[in-house]
């Protein structure tokens, strides 16, 4: 299904997408929601393995329809010769390319960004990997929860004294997309006055730990290594998750100021409220588990939605711990857009995310549906100069595919 919208921020941008899995498609799939015009080129034989990573309905993951939105599919096998030359033909007329394979295939290919600026000294090159181009680490395969462990984020995640747990999503991978989204905005406007295209070099080790906030520098000036603290947010108190009589968490951040004296004044503590030695967040820290046994005696007397309407009415930021299926009924979710309806091809309907974030005039949109394998073979190839036949020869020999192929 094809929606017509009106122009989009990247609208007339044309990109080439070489990665598969998460990191790259995920950094493509956002500028194709703004507009771009996303030739995702992926293997003959089954296409991107994210095409069958968990839940499928009818042959095809539901996580593809949100990763592949948008884009147009090309099934071209990258080993041979010829379809190297077809990426070239490509990347001659591209504005970006983005990849997310072991550092040294592309060259291996005759597709590095030196050869491919030769072409296009315009070309923007996003390359993404574990452990970036360069350094002693460099030729390491490194997937994403490779990346939040050397990041710094796994050591994090865990209650004290219990093994370290993962994030629950791949949160090393759509970190180094968003810095590569990033790097690309930059770069554009940079060619904008220059017209010099550059390569863009993210590791996702380091986009985990451009988001580890004070950690080295207290490292560096204290000597601290800061440990897993479970729900409780270290060095900022109060802020945890509580446990309420319905069995369910409330998540309660009262470390402002003035927002401790309302939250205490809530659970009845006035006393502390008024206690100077709270008057501040140091304060605080250094009596945390104190005020979190006052507040969870409250919340332990309460449900989650009592808990919540009084904080609420207090102006005491408060909140649940969403499951799915809260997320599909929440109503602040629906208002905002962020619970899509897409009609897919067989009539049926499916709810995927909005798209994020918001322009008030270049908003990005829906505008096709994850293609098939090799849907748009035919037409990028033609797009490019190569002749029906051309395209038949091709087919023939197994170096392309379209959607019509078994």
């Amino acid at each position: 299904m094809e929606t017509t919208l009106p122009p989009s921020a990247l609208a007339g941008l044309k990109v080439v997408e070489l990665g598969q899995l998460i990191a790259g498609p995920f950094a493509a799939k956002t500028l194709a929601d703004f507009g771009a015009d996303v030739v995702k080129i992926e293997p003959p034989g089954a296409g991107d393995p994210l095409r069958n990573w968990r839940l499928i309905k009818d042959g095809t993951s539901v996580w593809w329809q949100v990763q592949a939105r948008n884009k147009r599919s090309l099934a071209l096998d990258l080993k041979d010769k010829q379809a190297q030359d077809i990426v070239r033909k490509l990347a001659a007329e591209a504005d970006v390319l983005i990849e997310n394979f072991r550092p040294g295939a592309m060259e291996g290919w005759g597709l590095g960004p030196e050869a491919l600026q030769a072409l296009n000294p315009r070309l923007i090159v996003l390359r993404i990997s574990g452990y970036g181009q360069t350094g002693p680490y460099r030729d390491r395969p490194g997937f994403g929860v490779v990346g939040e462990a050397m990041g710094g984020l796994r050591h994090l995640t865990a209650e004290p004294g219990r093994v370290p747990v993962r994030v629950g999503v791949s949160i090393g991978d759509t970190l180094a997309a968003l810095h590569g989204v990033i790097g690309i905005l930059l770069a554009l406007q940079h060619r904008h006055r220059t017209g010099q295209g550059q390569v863009i070099d993210v590791a996702l080790y380091e986009s985990v730990f451009n988001c580890m906030e004070s950690l080295l520098p207290e490292y560096s000036a204290f000597g601290a290594v800061r440990g897993p603290a479970g729900s409780a947010l270290p060095g900022i108190a109060p802020s945890n998750a509580y446990l309420c009589n319905d069995g369910g968490y409330a998540l309660v951040a009262g470390n402002g100021d003035s927002i401790f004296k309302r939250l205490m004044g809530v659970i009845g503590r006035n006393d502390l409220a008024a206690d100077p030695a709270l008057a501040d967040n140091a304060g605080r820290v250094k009596r945390v588990e104190e005020i979190d046994a006052a507040i969870g005696e409250w919340t332990k007397t309460r449900s989650v939605d009592e808990v919540l309407a009084a904080l609420d009415a207090a102006s005491v930021p408060a909140g649940r711990i969403y499951t799915v299926a809260d997320i599909a009924a929440d109503p602040h979710y629906a208002a905002r857009g962020m619970l899509q309806q897409v009609t897919m091809d067989d009539g049926s309907q499916l709810t995927v995310p909005g798209i994020v974030p918001k322009l008030s005039l270049t908003p990005g949109g829906h505008r096709r549906n994850a293609p098939k394998l090799g849907q748009d073979t035919d037409s990028v190839l033609r797009e490019i100069g190569l002749t029906d036949a051309q395209v038949a020869e091709l087919k023939q020999r197994g170096i392309v595919k379209d959607a019509s192929q078994p």
